[in-house]
């Protein structure tokens, strides 16, 4: 099919010559559902985007047509018998099908035209494909081995089939309760891993669509199907509970192979009784602890054609784990990035550490031989002891194990003693730099037997950061790390001792998230997640998806508030509505369940400013706040999607939560929330809900205060997400800095100086409780770099960047700064660094956006823009590339 595409948009500048109306494409991005090409689509009505790539200044859209069809030469021809928009004028680049019904199965290709006023740009032809749609098109029943969920080794699953006509086209889809890994023909399909994302799997299954019309050959085939436990089986035992799960199975499949033959007819081939199965190698796997491996079990073969499989036993038949079958439509989870070990220590003849010199999430490949019954343990873990052996006293706190078969982060493979042969788990990821090996017998080892590879869903980049000073630097890396350790189809607090979804440390993240990562389908699935969990009178739980835990502790507005912060940053950055509105119900059994359950405006539910460094703040104080930014999200969403009767409603709870915070915390004379320290004065002030004439008041007691505890943090996770933006949005940009790029403890720097490439879960390296080495948690400071030395903000008047922000801070200490973000129009550039007269910035706004940028001016400085005198202190930008001066008069 990649040829077919690559022809027709030859052809498409062939047949049809543009001189004169249209010029030849400049249009980049299209994405259908923010996916490139995608197949086995759900949704009836898919978004579709698109960029346009055109440097010169003042570039704008005003109007759009776009044609679907489902044959690719009817576009060459401008014909579109699905949808066919006509020309629209709008610079919009964010549309939403609304033609003819979409169909299953079936393959629609779009362009998008548009004209810049005075030409016409076409694009290339862009596709997708829409999935089963409807549970009634699933044709495979649901199968397993047994159902005893004490059994340990993980089941393969085994079938043939005879193809006789000429093969056009093959879909395979799969939906598992568990984790599957596909084969067909001996080779494992694509290379996603721990398939199928996470859900609260009695309210909602995911199944996942591969083209796999290469893999399948004209006549005999077999396909091979291999089940984990992953969170639906969960057979580790740890203080969540999850091993008593209400879905709790044997993991379980549903497939349909389904063949379109070149003269139109279609067969599938379905997972059913005529299937076999057998026990794998695989003896144990548990997503929260390991994958124990047994080569001398291997069966050569097993997911071939020629194998004998007489003593497979046969399935058994199942009930789907839900009645909500739905498309996995998102990143998928892959092993992004292979790290070699950077040394390896020999401990002794039969144990050796390696070191792949940072921190991940991941797993690790080891390639070794060995005699026939040789016991290989991979201890995998984040920190040394003293002697040099490695420690996880930090990572198994929460582990509860019954007996010693199921050590913590500890592969063990049995060698067969056949040669050489590698082992990599298939349904199991931890938290590690260290992987320490020991032997049964033996064997000598090399730094080159052992890779590990960083595993997160794997999201497109999208933000960059460069500083002229390297601890910031060395931040923004260690966060990014961070980030991505904990995204696997939903956002997670460590990969080490949890893998949970705890909402407080994803509402914190998700700015830094945004600003540097395209995350929007990994967002809309987790929010879906939330859905699925929110108890009928609003409440959620503190992890996300949970078997039940959480709804107990840990919850309350400033955690699980990520049911309208998530939705209005995703509305921010993308300019899309849809999860505002999925959500909006939602958002409001929230905010009703605080405001019947606390009717005087202030709270007193949640978990406060947690693991903060020495000071504490009163919970009713933190909370509130949060309260208020969701009373706030509502009346704002309720405006946007035209519920005005809910605006007037949640404007006015909004001015009662303020009135009642600040008549209980604030001292109006003084400038003073609580007893003023960090997180009660920067908390107020991030979520806005200090009075406007006490602002400037309360933001220079908060200074104050920094100075007095020496620039230097005192908070803990809430103030973490408050305090740089409080400052620096209140005229004290300089401290702001001072703070982020402190080297000494308590400090991001401090980490650093100590040699992190994640960030911790503690400010003290050396604490006794609370000390993962790889949190998400403290992880705003990524976002500050964007919005205060970078400058860059979406504007909610026009989101999306439509129209950027720009407020870059030129810092005391820094001498340059460029940070960049793909937004839905295009890449945003913000640089400045100092010059001997002043300070130069080098700014890019892609085109269909505008920007302003505030310059104020001064009696000894001049601002050019692109060389012409600016004298009115704030710049209005088109679309462009601009070189901004700051300068002394001479």
């Amino acid at each position: 099919m990649k040829f077919k595409f690559l022809k027709v948009s030859a052809l498409l500048f062939s047949l049809f010559p543009i001189a004169g109306t249209f010029a030849q494409s400049t249009l980049t991005g299209l994405k259908t559902e923010y996916l490139i090409n995608p197949i086995g689509l759900d949704t009836p009505k898919p978004r579709f985007t698109w960029q346009m790539q055109d440097n010169s200044q003042n570039a704008k859209q005003t109007a759009y047509r776009i044609l679907v069809d489902t044959d690719s030469t009817a576009l060459l021809k401008e014909k579109a018998n699905s949808w066919n928009t006509g020309w629209i004028k709008s610079d919009a680049n964010l549309v939403t099908y609304s033609g003819q019904l979409l169909k299953p199965f079936t393959k629609y290709f779009w362009r998008i035209d548009i004209s810049t006023g005075n030409k016409k740009n076409i694009s290339k032809i862009s596709g997708f494909e829409m999935g089963m749609m409807n549970m009634a098109n699933w044709q495979g029943a649901w199968i397993s081995d047994t159902e005893n969920i004490k059994l340990k080794p993980a089941p393969y699953f085994r079938n043939t089939f005879t193809t006789n006509k000429k093969i056009k086209s093959v879909r395979a889809y799969i939906a598992a309760a568990g984790l599957y890994e596909l084969s067909i023909n001996g080779k494992k399909i694509g290379n996603h891993r721990m398939d199928p994302m996470y859900t609260r799997f009695d309210r909602r299954t995911l199944y996942v669509t591969y083209d796999v019309t290469q893999a399948i050959n004209q006549g005999k085939n077999a396909i091979g199907v291999l089940l984990g436990n992953g969170w639906y089986n969960h057979q580790s035992t740890a203080v969540w509970y999850f091993d008593r799960a209400p879905w709790r199975n044997r993991p379980t499949f549903c497939l349909d192979v389904r063949i379109t033959y070149e003269d139109g007819t279609v067969e599938t081939i379905k997972s059913g009784k005529n299937w076999k199965t057998a026990l794998s190698p695989i003896v144990f796997n548990s997503i929260y602890t390991a994958e124990h491996y047994d080569a001398r079990m291997e069966k050569p073969g097993w997911n071939t054609i020629n194998f004998d499989d007489k003593d497979w036993k046969d399935v058994m038949y199942r009930s789907a784990p839900s009645k909500n079958i739905v498309a996995q439509a998102l990143h998928p989870i892959r092993n992004v990035e292979e790290i070699a070990a950077k040394t390896l220590k020999k401990i002794n003849d039969t144990t050796y550490l390696f070191d792949l010199g940072r921190n991940i999430s991941g797993v690790s490949k080891i390639t070794l031989n060995g005699p026939a019954g040789t016991t290989v343990r991979l201890k995998h873990g984040e920190r040394l002891y003293a002697n040099g052996r490695l420690d996880i006293s930090n990572i198994d706190a929460h582990y509860r194990p019954t007996d010693n078969t199921d050590p913590f982060q500890t592969d063990i493979l049995i060698l067969n003693g056949k040669g050489e042969q590698s082992f990599m788990p298939h349904f199991n990821y931890k938290g590690f730099q260290y992987v320490e090996v020991s032997t049964s017998t033996p064997i000598n080892l090399k730094k080159e037997n052992l890779v590990g590879y960083f595993m997160h869903s794997d999201v497109p980049v999208l933000g960059e950061v460069k500083s002229s000073e390297p601890i910031i630097n060395k931040i923004y890396y260690a966060t990014n790390n961070s980030y991505l350790s904990n995204l696997f189809g939903y956002p997670t607090d460590c990969p080490q001792r949890e893998k949970n979804g705890w909402t407080g440390d994803a509402q914190i993240a998700i700015e830094t998230g945004l600003y540097g990562f395209d995350g929007i389908t990994i967002y809309e699935k987790w929010l879906a997640d939330h859905r699925d969990e929110q108890q009928p009178n609003g409440v959620l739980p503190s992890i996300i998806p949970t078997d039940g835990w959480g709804y107990e502790w840990g919850n309350g507005p400033d955690w699980t508030s990520t049911i309208a912060i998530i939705p209005w940053n995703v509305y921010l950055f993308y300019g899309d509505k849809k999860l505002l509105a999925d959500c909006y119900e939602n958002i409001k059994k929230y905010v009703n369940h605080i405001d019947e359950t606390y009717p005087t405006g202030l709270t007193t539910w949640g978990l406060g400013d947690w693991i903060p460094v020495k000071s504490k703040s009163p919970v009713e104080l933190t909370s509130t706040c949060y309260y208020y930014a969701d009373a706030v999200i509502l009346a704002k969403a309720a405006k946007i999607l035209g519920k005005n009767d809910d605006y007037l409603r949640y404007t006015a709870l909004v001015k009662k939560i303020k009135e009642a915070f600040n008549a209980k915390y604030l001292n109006k004379e003084k400038g003073i929330y609580g007893t003023g320290i960090q997180t009660e004065m920067s908390v107020p002030l991030y979520w806005k809900i200090v009075p406007e004439e006490s602002i400037a008041l309360v933001a220079e007691n908060l200074a104050k205060r920094v100075e007095a505890d020496g620039f230097h943090l005192d908070v803990g996770l809430l103030g973490t997400k408050a305090i740089l933006n409080a400052l620096s949005e209140n005229g004290y940009a300089d401290m702001a800095y001072k703070v982020a790029a402190q080297k000494t403890y308590p400090s991001w720097g401090w980490w650093m100086e100590n040699g992190a490439t994640t960030l911790y879960e503690n400010w003290p390296i050396d604490a006794k409780s609370d000390i993962s080495m790889n949190h998400i948690m403290f992880g705003e400071i990524g976002a500050w770099l964007y919005k205060s030395p970078g400058g860059i903000r979406p504007d909610e008047k026009q989101p999306g960047f439509k129209h950027i922000i720009l407020d870059p801070h030129v810092m005391e200490g820094l001498d340059a700064f460029e940070a960049s973000h793909i937004g839905p129009y295009g890449k945003i550039t913000s640089a400045w660094k100092k010059t001997a007269n002043g300070i130069r910035y080098d700014i890019t706004i892609p085109a269909n956006s505008t920007a302003s940028m505030n310059l104020p001016l001064t009696r000894d400085r001049n601002v050019y823009v692109n060389g012409k005198l600016n004298t009115d202190g704030k710049i209005e930008l088109a679309a462009g590339k601009y070189v901004i001066e700051n300068k002394a008069k001479n």
